[in-house]
């Protein structure tokens, strides 16, 4: 159920939110800085004001993140002592709930009135992340006779580069950022440009509850100016990156000159495969909203159906009855269930893939959307049938609400079908023959399965990346995994 936007309506501001960086414990406001500018997308109007950094600002980070790693004043902490504090981070962020949920309204234009659910993700994450600083563990080894022990040891990481993007701001920086912290490493974190509100926010939080100086730093600036030397600097020891494949090839790339480790959570063409004998009403809200949930500006967003032959024509109008209900329009209306793209450029992205798929013979279907007359950036929510596999339509990440539809006949078709792809993040299997869902779970290949629902995810589970949808996972106990390094030990009791 989703929360009530609290007292009164959300309005535009008289002026833009300024915001502060985070370095070494300091923080520096955008009138001390060359600013970043961010308009709402649904009326482009001036919301915020960021402090865009300078090559120093970003030295000054990472040299404080090396500093405060190197001198244990955060990774020799107890495992418990960490947690209490990533426990006050999660209780500050559901006191200033209301807060946060308007700052992703007006910087992302999600619809004010759903919001709430992400920022209630974002508490679980770092609630969950907090139970991880306690068990962080290693092997010991008594099989080397009486004289001799073994042990692996987990260590964090070090320094971890946390580079975001603007679809989810507070979300992916709480899929990462506590669970680095759980393990005792330092962070220099870097929004998109964007959305960098509720990350520079989140810095002032991590200082109240109590974080040392110089154990988290963000900055805001773009990829341009700060990615090279979030990647290659030596103070840094890991990359985390979420976003495009094309980005995270160069991102890997960089970080591999200097044998960095690297994380990488990136794009998605995931298929919802609908069979015959599924629970059809509910398949066909979770495949509406998989497409235009956040505008379809989603990696796991369910963009590619694949029904069975027999059902697709009636199965395809409950979808196109369900996204009628869409209440498209002005993100500050609590009514409103689905709201713009998040920029001019990406709305021109969309539209070019929409032209694309008219070219390639696809026949589209476009919601109507009377009345809306906001200067914002809106796409209709749209769909393809016709649709051959290898059309670009149905081969890259579109990033908004268009989904591509394909029959299928029998379980190697919907497989081969879902698998013609070159990602592999998430894919959704309605049917209700438990059997066949774990046949369909084990042969596509996709990191994250989803069966009779649809972007459900909790911090238990990781996230994983299979083929060009990424290295390595997110969330979850495995995170352990992903910022620490194993060393080994082993004891002679009696020296020879």
């Amino acid at each position: 159920m989703e929360h009530s936007t609290g007292p009164g309506p959300l309005k535009l501001p008289q002026a833009p939110r300024e915001y502060a960086a985070l370095i070494d414990g300091a923080f520096i406001p955008a009138s001390d800085r060359e600013t970043i500018a961010r308009d709402n997308p649904a009326h482009n109007h001036p919301v915020s004001l960021y402090p865009k950094a300078t090559q120093e600002d970003l030295r000054r980070a990472l040299s404080a993140a090396r500093r405060s790693f190197d001198a244990g004043v955060w990774a020799g902490r107890s495992g418990a002592d960490r947690a209490r504090i990533l426990l006050r981070v999660a209780d500050l962020i559901e006191r200033h709930r209301t807060e946060l949920r308007e700052i992703e309204c007006l910087e992302v234009g999600k619809p004010i009135g759903l919001v709430d659910r992400e920022i209630g993700g974002a508490i679980a994450h770092w609630e969950y992340a907090a139970t991880m600083a306690r068990h962080c563990y290693g092997d010991s080894y008594d099989t080397f006779g009486d004289q001799s022990l073994g042990f692996v040891m987990r260590y964090p990481v070090g320094v971890v580069s946390m580079i975001t993007p603007w679809n989810y701001p507070l979300m992916i920086n709480s899929q990462k950022l506590p669970f680095a912290l759980a393990v005792g490493c330092s962070a220099v974190v870097k929004p998109s440009e964007l959305t960098s509100g509720s990350a520079l926010r989140l810095g002032e939080l991590l200082m109240e509850a109590g974080l040392p100086a110089g154990v988290v730093n963000i900055i805001a600036g773009t990829g341009l100016d700060l990615g090279e030397g979030l990647c290659t600097a030596p103070e840094v020891d890991m990359v985390s990156f979420t976003g495009s494949t094309a980005v995270g090839r160069k991102i890997a790339a960089l970080a591999g000159q200097h044998l960095k480790k690297v994380s990488l959570e990136l794009g998605g063409k995931s298929a919802q495969i609908v069979c015959a004998d599924a629970d059809l009403a509910t398949a066909a809200e979770k495949v509406a909203l998989g497409a235009t949930r956040n505008a379809g500006q989603a990696c796991v967003g369910g963009t590619r159906l694949l029904v069975e032959r027999p059902i697709a024509d009636s199965f395809l109008q409950q979808v196109k009855d369900h996204m009628a209900t869409l209440k498209i329009g002005d993100p500050l209306d609590a009514a409103t269930t689905m709201g713009p793209l998040v920029s001019a450029t990406q709305k021109a992205r969309v539209e070019d893939y929409l032209a694309a798929g008219d070219r390639d013979g696809a026949q589209r279907w476009t919601l109507e959307t009377p009345g809306l007359s906001l200067p914002g950036h809106f796409v209709a929510p749209t769909i393809f049938t016709g649709v051959d596999s290898a059309m670009s339509i149905a081969q890259e990440e579109i990033f908004g609400p268009v989904l591509c539809v394909q029959p299928f006949d029998g379980f190697h078709d919907a497989v081969a079908l879902a698998n013609s792809t070159r990602y592999g993040l998430a894919a959704g299997i309605w049917t209700r023959d438990i059997s066949k869902a774990m046949q369909f779970a084990r042969h596509v290949a996709a990191g994250n399965i989803e069966v009779n629902t649809f972007l459900a995810g909790v911090p238990e589970l990781p996230i994983v990346g299979h083929r060009d949808s990424g290295l390595g996972s997110e969330r979850g106990r495995n995170a352990v995994q992903e910022f620490t390094e194993l060393k080994t030990f082993k004891l002679q009791l009696d020296p020879v």
